[in-house]
């Protein structure tokens, strides 16, 4: 896949530059030539990649090497956000069929930028690991929030859910650690417990809280800490929470990369969490044989 860094190396022009007399622009890797087909009415596009010397502003066009042209190269006719380097590639891989291999893109700002033979499983996906309610979960809603921002652009990452829906574990017996979930059952926060037999849905701090406020009665309990749960389990790199903030930044877990905020963690310091973990798992790529 050919998919310029940034759109300030993609030149455009209406015709092959000529040599010394006709010198480059020094950040231009990437050269758009636009030339009106007579028989079609229409304009046709041939992209080459560019090798220049010399020094300052404009230098001299050493070699012109041909990437794409004619029905190889198709121009999309509305304009993106051309950051926004997952949705580039996801959207010139439907469009690459039959002949075509390199999409055109016009940016909001009017500039342009190139993908050629888009590979989208250059696209990084991280996993949203978390618990329901509210629907959608808490960390999806932030993430899903930051994404639509365009702050995540430029890591070229797509993201999934994978939510554990607490609500199965209603019950007039079922223990859930706040009365602000909601959830059909009694809290530990609000409920007095006198019977045994509970079932307490939480973390270890729920844990230690039940046994401090009721140290005679028996219960059984399920886990969902992301660091210990049975149901809470990551499936692929992910960005998770914990209610404990020593436990907050980069982790492994169920043998897969993964970054942890806090519970009541900022956007910034989600989408901080998100660029670490995605730029760690790039540069363990970049090692790897």
């Amino acid at each position: 896949m050919i998919f310029p860094d940034e759109y300030k190396h993609v030149g455009v022009s209406k015709a092959l530059p000529g040599g010394a007399e006709e010198p480059i622009y020094f950040l231009t890797e990437y050269l758009i030539v636009e030339k009106e087909n007579p028989d079609k009415g229409i304009p046709e596009y041939s992209v080459y990649h560019v090798r220049k010397s010399g020094d300052g502003l404009l230098r001299k066009v050493e070699s012109l090497e041909l990437i794409a042209s004619g029905e190889e190269v198709v121009k999309y006719d509305k304009e993106l956000n051309i950051k926004d380097r997952t949705l580039l590639i996801e959207t010139a891989a439907k469009l690459c069929t039959g002949k075509v291999n390199t999409v055109i893109f016009t940016g909001v700002d009017r500039h342009v930028t190139i993908v050629h033979d888009p590979d989208t499983s250059a696209v990084l996906e991280l996993e949203i690991l978390d618990v329901a309610p509210p629907t959608p979960s808490w960390l999806s809603q932030v993430v899903r929030r930051l994404e639509a921002s365009g702050i995540f652009g430029d890591l070229q990452v797509r993201f999934t859910e994978n939510t554990i829906d607490l609500r199965q574990f209603e019950g007039e017996n079922t223990v859930f650690p706040c009365s602000a979930s909601g959830l059909a059952g009694k809290c530990l926060d609000s409920d007095v417990l006198t019977e045994n037999g509970h079932l307490l849905v939480g973390c270890e701090i729920s844990k230690t809280l039940f046994e401090l406020r009721f140290p005679e009665l028996a219960y059984s309990f399920v886990n969902i800490c992301p660091f210990k749960s049975e149901i809470v389990v990551p499936t692929k790199p992910f960005i998770t929470r914990c209610c404990r903030s020593e436990k907050s930044g980069l982790v492994s877990i169920n043998g897969f990369e993964g970054a942890v905020v806090h519970w009541g963690a900022s956007e910034y310091q989600v989408s901080e969490a998100v660029r670490k973990l995605v730029n760690g798992l790039k540069e363990k790529r970049l090692k790897e044989p």
